[in-house]
């Protein structure tokens, strides 16, 4: 029987088979389309979503590597397409940028990862119907039936998975009908431009790798529909001669669009599963959340949900795992849930911000606007959440304040924390020199050799294999606990040498 069946195939279920496969899994992944989609959706990857794929090799390279030598780096991303924008540059990470690339390649390069790792890919492969036991889960596949021990849905917004299921996808309905194409223009621009008016509408244009621009927006009479009117605009075609006439109508001048790659239209409902667990059956990335597409945040979410989701998935596969990593305070559910809704929670604000097309949007406009330009705390809150460098976890009231926080990129003996992670093991850091020897077959042990900013007095840290703290601590009392905590189902003792 196959531990875990991924349904979907696109970034975030590869991404999970990728995991878990280096964690010693075995996958296999269905999706229902035969190839990878060229028309790509998705455009933007933040900081800690680039963390995040270093963990996967191509080559004798990381797949980050690949995809930053050929992407545009940008250095500042928009909130609600204001015109002050928030800096990347400061951020502490390798990538202290926002990355543009279309989705397909990173599609592409996750496709070939597997390929290379002897990963099965059932392409044209639809799962249709979803069954699970208190020990195993089947799907059917055309009139196959497939057994594993786990699914994990990352099948998109509609998942079957989700839907058979029974779990609820609570949130809001769409009033608005926004319009997105990629596109040439005859009027090139070395950078990303936003234009917003309170009578006409909203639209931004974005640079892509090879001389295409991400074109996107909103009429004014595309705001404040009912669902039933979004439902009907959304399946009219939208057409090159629409986008040219609501360019005119919001920005002036259409910048000489020509030769579509594709052209839709898509609304701000905001919704995201009433839990992304039930019994052996896990959602991941749309299957779990689904919003308005603003400030490039929905892949990159689904990709550290696969993240957080697949070395937990992994240790109970490999019968490893505490109950704190199944059903407890560090459980999938209980860890990327309230992403989730803070992700739902911030596209919202964003939505009322693009959306408001009136005064008093034009002044909540400048108030928000302001507030950012002045590079403090709304600011760096906003960079924080939409890179993905300041999500944490939940703290137990007495843990060390690092405890839940993701770590730095710290210099190792040997490289550094974000190349040593691995899906099936910690990260043991020795601050202080003075560690005692440590047995834990879960555990890789490593010295530190620059000691990060707001580390002062840790001696050791426990690093997951997410990248997030475990623990963290000024002396060795209770790291033989704490190791055995994380990695031992009934927490027996990891052995350390002499105090």
């Amino acid at each position: 029987m196959m531990d875990v069946i991924v349904a979907g195939g696109g970034p975030v279920g590869m991404m999970t088979a990728a995991l878990l496969h280096a964690a010693g899994v075995t996958v296999e992944v269905y999706e229902r389309d035969c190839e990878i989609n060229p028309q790509s959706r998705a455009t933007t990857l933040h900081p800690r979503t680039l963390e995040v794929l270093t963990m996967l090799d191509h080559g004798q390279r990381r797949i980050s590597d690949v995809l930053v030598a050929e992407g545009i780096q940008v250095p500042h991303a928009h909130f609600a397409m204001l015109p002050q924008q928030l800096d990347y540059r400061d951020l502490d990470t390798p990538y202290p940028y926002l990355l543009t690339i279309p989705q397909w390649r990173t599609e592409q390069l996750l496709a070939e990862h597997l390929h290379a790792h002897a990963i099965a890919v059932h392409r044209g492969a639809e799962v249709t119907e979803v069954e699970q036991s208190a020990d195993e889960v089947r799907i059917r596949v055309g009139e196959t039936w497939r057994t594993a021990r786990y699914l994990v849905g990352a099948d998109g917004a509609h998942s079957l998975t989700r839907k058979a299921t029974g779990i609820d996808f609570v949130g809001t309905t769409p009033n608005v009908a926004v319009f997105a194409a990629d596109v040439h223009l005859t009027e090139p621009m070395s950078s990303s431009q936003f234009f917003w008016s309170p009578v006409a509408g909203h639209a931004a244009t974005v640079p892509l790798p090879g001389g295409i621009y991400r074109v996107f927006g909103a009429e004014i009479a595309d705001a404040g529909l009912t669902a039933e009117q979004v439902r009907r605009r959304q399946a009219e075609q939208f057409t090159l001669a629409d986008l040219r006439e609501a360019l005119i109508r919001i920005c002036g001048r259409d910048f000489g669009v020509h030769n579509p790659v594709w052209l839709s239209r898509s609304s701000n409902s905001g919704r995201h599963a009433e839990h992304f667990r039930e019994g052996r059956i896990m959602l991941a990335g749309d299957a779990a959340h689904v919003h308005l597409p603003a400030g490039g945040q929905g892949l990159n979410v689904g990709l550290q949900d696969a993240t957080n989701l697949a070395w937990k998935l992994a240790a109970e596969v490999n019968g490893w795992a505490p109950e704190r990593l199944v059903g407890g305070e560090a459980g999938y559910d209980r860890e990327r849930r309230p992403v989730a809704q803070r992700l739902v929670a911030n596209t919202l604000a964003q939505d009322a911000l693009m959306h408001t097309f009136s005064d008093a949007g034009a002044a909540l406009r400048e108030m928000v606007g302001g507030l950012i330009a002045r590079h403090g705390e709304v600011s760096g809150e906003l960079s924080g959440w939409l890179s993905g460098l300041a999500i944490s976890y939940q703290r137990p009231d007495a843990a060390h304040p690092l405890v839940g926080t993701k770590a730095p990129d710290i210099p190792l003996a040997e490289g550094n924390l974000l190349r040593a992670l691995r899906p099936d093991r910690f990260l043991l850091l020795d601050l202080s020199g003075d560690l005692p020897h440590v047995v834990s077959a879960r555990v890789d042990v490593t010295v530190v050799t620059r000691r990060p900013t707001g580390w002062d007095g840790v001696a050791v840290a426990l690093i997951r294999p997410d990248g997030h703290v475990a623990y963290a601590a000024e002396g060795y009392d209770g790291l033989s606990e704490a190791i055995s905590a994380w990695t031992e189902p009934r927490h027996q003792p990891a052995h350390l040498g002499e105090l």
